[in-house]
């Protein structure tokens, strides 16, 4: 994506590992429960990173939204997921509630 041809080769690769770090960090909740912390936060990483993206687009001056709006619709759906853990069915002691 053009617009996103600002970001710097260094930080990209660090994203990349960012999201293979996140996608494990939500899946091994399902084999260790003492690691249920780990959803969570992932998924507030994901959505941090999303918003970032969605930011550096718009800043770009690109008149084309459809990126933007598919980052921010993972930000929020990332965002319920931490609200959901966190405060709808808090995690209690390493353990799924």
């Amino acid at each position: 994506m053009p617009s996103l041809g600002a970001i710097p080769h260094g930080v990209w690769q660090s994203l990349i590992g960012l999201e293979l770090l996140c996608a494990i960090a939500l899946v091994v909740p399902l084999f260790e429960k003492r690691a249920a912390v780990l959803g969570p936060l992932a998924a507030a990483l994901v959505a941090a990173e999303m918003l970032f993206l969605s930011r550096v687009h718009l800043a770009s001056g690109s008149t084309d939204t459809g990126p933007a709006i598919y980052w921010l619709v993972v930000a929020a759906i990332s965002a319920f997921i931490v609200y959901g853990r966190l405060a709808l069915k808090p995690i209690r002691r390493g353990k799924f509630a």
